[in-house]
């Protein structure tokens, strides 16, 4: 494998990205966005690793860090304003990779919400999408969504444990009153940021996977807010935001390949 470091230009500003590629390199490459403020290496190195792997297994993979972020200079747009940096990166690309013909792009959290809102018209030819940002703004708000406090109660309701400390005193009545009450709030009706992604997504003509780990509280706000019955959803039995543990990381490397792998001809 071979990690070569290359700059490209966005609206003014030079942005720095970096290309994986194997020995054996197919017509299928991925385009790694980042989410937030996080480099294109990834939390504790995760989305090099990621690369190098699927690099390997004969995919280039090219990953970047949008403006104002990390090696690149410039003012950070925030993911609302990051149309222009994508572009930049999948033309980047494939300039350097000419021979690809199939572009995946994959993004986490408001990576996956930049990808909804903007992959339509780009050389982008289907998307991966784990745990979609839902909130517009850079913040989570401190109230848990219902979801997230109807699976915690939940998961209460099944330990052993917690049903002794109910029946011995140990459970404050209140407070446990309080949050089945918000445990049971209807869904609200999509609005804003949510209501934007899923216009722009209807307008994508690629495939499209949405990845969710079930425990994940970003994840879990939006399985609150969108179609619970998406047939492009996937879910894994994790609390890891960024797919960290060894399960995770597997499932997502499966789902990865999937995607990149080219279908084969239809017979005439």
């Amino acid at each position: 494998m071979t990690r070569r470091h290359l700059t490209f230009v966005c609206e003014g500003a030079t942005l720095v990205g970096t290309l994986d590629i194997g020995a054996a390199s197919g017509s299928s490459g991925l385009l790694l966005v980042s989410g937030g403020n996080e480099l294109r290496s990834g939390a504790w190195n995760g989305q090099a690793q990621l690369a190098a792997r699927l690099a390997d297994a004969g995919f280039p993979v090219f990953r970047y860090d949008r403006r104002g972020v990390g090696d690149s200079n410039g003012e950070n747009p925030t993911f609302r304003h990051s149309r222009p940096d994508i572009a930049a990166a999948a033309q980047a690309f494939l300039a350097a990779a000419p021979h690809l013909t199939h572009i995946v792009a994959f993004g986490n959290c408001d990576a996956a919400a930049a990808l909804m809102l903007f992959a339509q018209g780009l050389p982008i030819n289907a998307l991966v999408l784990a745990n979609p940002w839902t909130i517009d703004g850079e913040s989570a708000p401190d109230a848990m969504p219902a979801a997230a406090i109807r699976s915690r109660y939940l998961a209460k309701l099944t330990n052993p444990r917690e049903i002794w400390r109910l029946l011995t005193g140990g459970v404050n009545l209140a407070k446990l009153a309080k949050g089945l009450r918000s445990a049971a709030a209807p869904s609200a009706a999509p609005a804003g940021l949510v209501s934007e992604m899923q216009a722009a997504l209807d307008r994508f003509t690629g495939p499209v996977q949405i990845l969710l780990a079930t425990g994940d509280r970003t994840a879990q706000m939006f399985a609150d807010a969108w179609d619970p019955a998406d047939p492009r959803i996937t879910r894994i039995d994790s609390h890891s935001h960024s797919f960290s543990d060894d399960t995770s990381r597997e499932w997502l490397f499966a789902r990865l390949v999937a995607a990149l792998t080219p279908e084969p001809p239809a017979r005439p």
